[in-house]
């Protein structure tokens, strides 16, 4: 990758870092949650806004949000979606599968638009194409821009293997199939960045399948 190629996609993407809790199956877990703004110095995407809506939005700030876009609904992932997007006055997108995880956390409120797997999200000429990857969920979804070399993972890939399925709505077999067949099939240089922890590459993991399948999970 040449340095160009370096500089654009550090400048195209800017990550958050912000902490509370994970609640799911009657637990509940301190994480610290990784928020990607996506775009240039005039709009963006925000993906997976978690946690602290006034420390993203000190981050984007006087920048356009073209969409505030859900990996998935888990409730660290989505628990300030509806705040950034009022700000804003922008879209909340997540897969519909993910409604019954999504109305864990919100009940009186729907999001704007069904992502659906192909489907293309724009802003500051940067492209985003939805991956559908369940497992961790049912409608997990990675977005991956190719222009930059760039995974957004949500919780499905992270450094050393697959996202977590042992809890409800999510399965192992599932995910390792997503992970095979979605994400492995991608140029070994694209950069995974994750919804938690650092980031990773395709080509880093790949070699580690059938280690992740033998330990089932």
């Amino acid at each position: 990758m040449s340095r160009r190629e370096v500089h654009s996609r550090e400048s195209a993407v800017q990550r958050v870092v912000t902490s509370g809790t994970f609640s799911l199956d009657g637990g509940v877990w301190e994480v610290s949650n990784n928020v990607w703004i996506v775009g240039d110095d005039v709009e963006v995407l925000v993906i997976d806004a978690a946690h602290d809506a006034d420390v993203i939005a000190a981050a984007v700030g006087d920048r356009r949000v073209v969409a505030v876009v859900c990996t998935h609904a888990h409730d660290d992932h989505v628990n300030q979606a509806p705040a950034l997007a009022d700000r804003y006055g922008a879209p909340i997108v997540l897969h519909p599968a993910e409604a019954p995880l999504w109305e864990m956390t919100w009940q009186e409120r729907t999001p704007d638009r069904a992502l659906a797997d192909g489907d293309v999200l724009r802003a500051g000429g940067v492209e985003l194409r939805a991956l559908h990857t369940p497992g961790h969920s049912p409608g997990s979804t990675c977005l991956y821009a190719p222009e930059l070399g760039t995974l957004f993972s949500g919780d499905t890939l992270f450094f050393g293997g697959p996202g977590a399925t042992g809890r409800s709505f999510s399965s192992f077999d599932t995910i390792i199939e997503s992970v095979r067949d979605r994400l492995l099939t991608l140029p070994p240089e694209v950069e995974v960045r994750t919804g938690h922890g650092e980031a990773t590459w395709i080509g880093a993991e790949a070699p580690h399948l059938l280690d992740w399948v033998a330990r089932g999970h």
